[in-house]
């Protein structure tokens, strides 16, 4: 495929990764933090970290929209969709995600809830003009990526006159959540985490734009890298981070230039801004409650608002005890580290988001990293004897 099969070039990256074996101090670490999750894909699936020296370490972040929603918020989805007047619409991703107790949205569908999964909010959409009888909810989540969509949304809605549509809005911050680990002990006090970089999110930095990493390429001086999906672009991204850590320099720079300016789509952000204001503080798994780290519907718009038109309560729960989902996407823990992983936790039998997710991390090494870590301990056997 033309502008494709381009940066999925073997021969390109095996150059460009002998580039970064000769331009590493071998007396020193590099510790970079891919944020998105379509690229710990990418760097799973393309077998990146094969091709890295040994003292370059990719962490993998909660850049995966799915994994970072809050038990909570999933309760609160299914004790809605069990209202007998209630159609909520959804992504497939969050069908499976476990709630508390071994809950899920396709188990409430399957005891009767009516829930249905959906592409786009337009689906949903016309559903709700489809079955003017039925309160039609969308259960709104993503970063900045997605949230253009659902505010386009609204736009139709109100211009349609739909009185039975209304959104559950999840939507979250990507520069929030980037200060909270940046700020976190982790990080700053217990060093359990050690970060010399990022690499930044492709999708959602077109939409954004670079301008919104400075602060914290300035402020907490560490090197952001914006990147592409394809694999030729990751690696390049690692290779800039690691020319800037050598020269001492904390800048942004843009490796996506085809698609992401340092403005981003501002069409986008004007929408968003018209639908949706932020919220004081929402709950991340694994991360906690984030200053500022979500949105909400504007007052205005409060009878698009799911939360205030059905008298929402998120309740508090918990994660479950044996799962390390929340570590992993702190970046703390990788999905080996779990002890559920590859046991009792398979994308059959998901304990937790970030088996579930087509983003996730355990997805991830479940469907690429496993099969390589197995080899590399058999070749690593094999040199021992």
């Amino acid at each position: 495929m033309k502008y494709i099969d381009e940066y999925r070039d073997g021969r390109l990256a095996k150059d460009i990764a002998r580039q970064i074996a000769a331009a590493v101090d071998p007396a020193r670490s590099y510790h970079f933090m891919e944020f998105c999750g379509g690229h710990t894909h990418a760097i799973s699936r393309y077998g990146l970290e094969d091709l890295l020296p040994a003292n370059v370490r990719m962490i993998h972040g909660p850049g995966c929209p799915v994994c970072v929603l809050p038990i909570g918020r999933i309760d609160a989805a299914i004790a809605l969709a069990m209202r007998p007047e209630i159609t909520l619409c959804t992504y497939g991703d969050l069908m499976r995600v476990p709630g508390s107790n071994g809950s899920s949205l396709l188990k409430a569908k399957a005891a009767g809830a009516d829930i249905r999964m959906v592409y786009s909010t337009l689906d949903a959409l016309k559903i709700a003009e489809a079955e003017p009888n039925r309160e039609v909810v969308f259960f709104a989540i993503g970063f900045e990526t997605t949230t253009p969509p659902t505010a386009l949304a609204l736009r139709a809605a109100i211009a349609k006159q739909l009185p039975n549509f209304s959104i559950f809005c999840n939507h979250v911050l990507t520069p929030a959540a980037i200060q909270n680990i940046l700020e976190s002990p982790d990080v700053r006090k217990l060093g359990t985490i050690k970060i010399d970089g990022f690499i930044g999110p492709a999708h959602v930095s077109t939409v954004i734009g670079t301008e919104p990493y400075e602060f914290f390429a300035e402020e907490f001086q560490k090197p952001v890298v914006v990147a592409g999906f394809e694999p030729l672009d990751v690696i390049q991204a690692i290779l800039m981070l690691v020319h800037q850590v050598n020269d001492g320099r904390h800048e942004v720079e843009n490796q996506y230039i085809r698609a992401v300016t340092a403005l981003g789509n501002e069409k986008a952000q004007n929408e968003v801004a018209r639908f949706f204001e932020l919220r004081e503080s929402f709950e991340w798994r694994g991360l906690g409650e984030v200053p500022y780290g979500a949105l909400r519907l504007r007052p205005e718009y409060a009878q698009y608002d799911a939360e205030k038109r059905f008298s929402m309560v998120t309740p508090a729960a918990k994660d479950n005890p044996a799962c390390e989902c929340g570590a992993i996407l702190r970046g703390v823990k990788k999905p080996a580290d779990c002890k559920l992983f590859g046991t009792v936790c398979t994308p059959d039998t998901p304990m937790g988001s970030c088996m579930v997710s087509s983003e996730g991390a355990c997805a991830a090494h479940w469907t690429y990293g496993r099969f390589r870590e197995k080899a590399r301990t058999q070749d690593e056997g094999r040199a021992v004897a």
